[in-house]
């Protein structure tokens, strides 16, 4: 009982942001992302639409850019005004987002490759080694490796 006691004052001190639920500032993934590292989609179709300069992969769409890793059921593709390259993209249903060790799952993806930053919204979980940190919304910041957990956020340390 006392080693219980220990572990939740412990973990109170160590993580107010998760008992108050407004916010939790985590790492995310090893290395710092390029983001003028090519971006490689495969999917199981394509559609494009020139009028906007947008593109919709669709069915197991796998995204690969340097060391990172997304999947989805669905990905729209932003380009460029210049249309040269991809502004945004965005993901849709099951997106996985894998970052060195670190996995995230969430609804929904909106990668800003401009800025270098993913929001991901709905059900985020994400996974580091043995511990797990679930909220409604995630920021990333790729040149820092950094993440930002927002609403209800839940942490589950353990200890092995």
């Amino acid at each position: 009982m006392l080693l219980l006691r220990s572990l939740l004052i412990i973990t109170l001190a160590t993580f107010p942001a998760i008992l108050t639920a407004q916010g939790l500032k985590v790492a995310f993934g090893e290395m710092e992302q390029d983001s003028n590292v090519p971006v490689e989609v495969t999917a199981d179709s394509l559609s494009v639409n020139q009028n906007d300069g947008s593109a919709v992969f669709n069915g197991n769409v796998h995204i690969a850019q340097g060391e990172m890793r997304m999947s989805a059921d669905k990905v729209n593709v932003h380009y460029r005004e210049d249309a040269q390259g991809i502004a945004r993209l965005v993901a849709n249903g099951d997106v996985l987002l894998v970052q060195g060790e670190d996995v995230a799952e969430a609804d929904k993806a909106d990668y800003s490759i401009e800025t270098g930053t993913v929001v991901m919204t709905g059900n985020v979980t994400v996974v580091q080694g043995a511990n797990t940190v679930t909220a409604d919304e995630m920021t990333i910041n790729l040149q820092d490796n950094t993440a930002e957990m927002h609403g209800r956020v839940k942490t589950v340390l353990r200890t092995e």
